[in-house]
């Protein structure tokens, strides 16, 4: 797997994950099971990793320089 998400991306994930979970622990709606979907950007954060990303050709972190022979 090639890293395709960014640092400032990650933290972005990170925030909504959490977001989400918290939503389906605190709240006393029924739809709080959508807040199970948090899992899903806090995985791809960690693992720096998104499949959508490369399905739709998206990187967002810098691209390694290659030496110059």
């Amino acid at each position: 797997m090639t890293t395709n998400v960014g640092t400032a991306d990650r933290i972005l994930r990170i925030i909504v994950g959490i977001a989400l979970l918290a939503f389906a622990v605190f709240s006393q709606s029924e739809w709080r099971w959508v807040g199970l979907i948090g899992v899903i950007p806090i995985a791809t954060a960690l693992m720096r990793f998104c499949p959508l990303y490369t399905m739709l050709g998206i990187r967002t972190c810098p691209m390694a320089e290659k030496p110059a022979k």
